[in-house]
């Protein structure tokens, strides 16, 4: 049994470089196929015409809608703080769009390591991911809603959309219930914690690893603080969440508009349809960044709508450019900042921990950053 062991590890490694390249060469036949009929040197020059005028507003609203992704998580994290927030969720952000295939999981651990670092427990950073995510599903899946309501207002919906609209309320109202039974009782979040133990200690036996335990105990103490959290902060959850995904969308707006697109043309109703149908199709990664997939459902519906195939391609471009290029740079920023901070202050943070174990005040303050994080490191000047 010893033997075997070693020789599953060659093989998910062999599984995940095949995974990547298949995500690579799906990226690289998803744009041939997007620009074989495009006049690229007639892209170039929109690009080029825009003044410098707009490309400094459209500098802005993009700057304005990554801070929003820092607003969010500062209203599912009490005691963050905006500088914390933004170097998480960029950073995060920058892995998780650009790394093939493990890139969601390792941004994943990459929050888990930062938030620790901060003083926060394990159990409210997985709060904080579980509701951020949660209601950024609720946002995806209502968004269309939305604007295909307000696409029949203007009397430019025909049957087909109105079904759409209809299945994204039916789904939306299908999340919210789920969520909402997770989180009614005590014992049916200790029925789902023991549910699930049973699925992952029998996956783990087939991989011949030792079942786990307590996971009952863990949702339940999951339930509580998510409830606490809820109590009185879901407004200011659902407000952040709706700007952060408005804010992207004005991102897409705007660029249209600065390349030529007029709104006889392609009206910012429209505009939000097809945005929020692209949010809710890349829900999942099929690509890093959804790269080569958000570029075809936003440029293929919108050349349908009316816009000039060229205007049209440039703006996604330059779209994609000021929503998910400008994030690697400044989540690789994020990151060397946060692992510098890291080690000034690790001789700190260890000589604390080390008189902090006898007693029971250091554990009982585990899960509150804010005593914590003041003991062992200077204030944060931002």
């Amino acid at each position: 049994m010893a033997d075997q062991q070693p020789a599953a590890k060659p093989r998910s490694r062999v599984r995940l470089i095949v995974q990547a390249v298949f995500s690579l060469a799906l990226v690289v036949v998803l744009f041939s196929y997007l620009l074989k009929d495009v006049d690229l040197a007639q892209v170039w020059a929109e690009i080029q015409a825009m003044t410098w005028m707009e490309d400094a507003a459209l500098l802005a609203i993009a700057a304005w809608n990554l801070a929003t992704y820092g607003l969010v998580w500062m209203s599912v994290t009490p005691g963050l703080g905006f500088w914390r927030a933004m170097v998480m969720t960029q950073a995060a952000s920058a892995v998780t769009n650009t790394v093939p295939t493990v890139g969601p999981a390792i941004g994943v651990g990459m929050t888990y390591s930062m938030y620790r670092s901060w003083g926060y427990s394990g159990s409210r950073t997985s709060v904080a991911v579980l509701v951020s995510g949660v209601w950024n599903t609720f946002a995806k899946l209502g968004l269309p809603v939305l604007a295909l309501a307000l696409v029949l207002l203007q009397g430019g919906a025909g049957g087909g959309r109105v079904t759409l609209a209809l299945a994204g309320i039916a789904a939306l109202v299908a999340a919210i219930v789920v969520f909402a039974l997770v989180l009614r009782s005590e014992q049916l979040a200790r029925r789902f914690g023991l549910l699930a133990g049973r699925v992952a200690s029998r996956l783990l036996g087939i991989l011949r690893r030792p079942p786990v335990h307590g996971w009952e105990l863990a949702t339940v103490k999951f339930r509580t603080r998510t409830l606490e959290l809820l109590e009185h902060g879901w407004v200011p959850i659902t407000a952040a969440t709706l700007v952060s995904h408005l804010s992207l969308y004005l991102v897409l707006l705007a660029c249209l508009r600065a390349v030529g697109v007029s709104d006889a043309e392609v009206s910012w109703a429209q505009v939000l349809v097809v945005f929020a149908v692209m949010r809710l199709i890349t829900i999942v990664p099929y690509t890093p960044g959804n790269a080569g997939v958000v570029e075809l459902l936003l440029i293929a519906p919108l050349v349908a709508a009316g816009g000039d195939r060229e205007q049209v391609t440039a703006a996604v471009l330059v779209y994609r450019a000021l929503t998910w290029g400008l994030q690697i740079p400044v989540g690789v920023a994020c990151y060397l900042w946060w692992r510098r901070s890291q080690r000034r202050t690790q001789p700190a943070t260890t000589d604390h921990r080390q008189t902090a174990v006898p007693g029971a005040a250091g554990t009982a303050t585990a899960d509150r950053p804010g005593t914590q994080t003041r003991d062992r490191r200077p204030q944060d000047p931002h």
